[in-house]
């Protein structure tokens, strides 16, 4: 019988949830890989994605126009939208993001984040990720229509016919529901939130020097004995 994996020997697991809609998300998502690419064990660092939606009762086919709904919901005027937008674009620039603010479709994205789940079961969960902010954001495609995701699917190196019979059908819908309720029960109210080994939490876009010092914390602890610890 094979004992415990030795601390030394196991990967370092950060769990992502994020939102495909959410311009903060696509600024974490950047910078967390900026962070783990400067981090010393970058090759023993696992990235999981998980489901989080903030508005999931938008319609899937029709889109929503953004401004009118914040407006309604939340009380966000168009000026105070696109000041926010200007500061966004400009630390997207920093990251190397283009944030097209006027071309993004607003619009349900539980059918992309069931690509995502698709995605990470063929091995290309990341970069199926990065497709999506970057066909929401930069190229204003409709994230919730099957024929753009089939297409962005292919795109990834992922098998087109198979992608779209899981997007027809129901296929990993439970997987996005337990993320949502896993979300739900760690009592995540917004996102992007990040979770370091299961014990370290970042929530918000976080600047790359504070993602390298949880995963240097996090990579440090899970390699001493219980006993040494502080």
């Amino acid at each position: 019988m094979s004992g415990p994996v030795d601390a030394a020997d196991r990967e370092l697991v950060v769990e992502v949830w994020s939102d495909v809609m959410c311009p903060f998300c696509y600024l974490g998502h950047t910078v967390l890989h900026e962070a783990i690419d400067a981090f010393e064990h970058a090759d023993r660092v696992q990235v999981r994605y998980r489901s989080y939606q903030l508005m999931p009762d938008l319609p899937t086919d029709t889109p929503t126009d953004l401004n009118a709904l914040l407006s309604q919901r939340q009380g966000v005027t168009a000026e105070q939208l696109e000041a926010g937008h200007r500061q966004l674009m400009q630390r997207g620039a920093e990251a190397g993001l283009e944030y097209r603010f006027d071309q993004t479709i607003t619009i349900n994205t539980r059918t992309a984040h069931r690509l995502t789940h698709f995605a990470a079961s063929q091995g290309a969960g990341e970069a199926m990720v990065d497709a999506l902010f970057r066909a929401h954001f930069t190229d204003g495609k409709n994230i919730a229509d099957i024929d753009t995701l089939v297409t962005l699917a292919g795109a990834a190196g992922l098998d087109e016919n198979t992608a779209r019979d899981a997007l027809s059908g129901d296929a990993f819908d439970a997987d996005v529901t337990a993320d949502v309720d896993a979300a739900r029960q760690r009592g995540i109210q917004g996102v992007p939130y990040f979770l370091i080994d299961g014990t370290y939490a970042l929530s918000g876009a976080q600047p790359r020097d504070a993602f390298v010092r949880a995963l240097v914390t996090a990579w440090d602890a899970a390699r001493t004995p219980a006993g040494d610890r502080a």
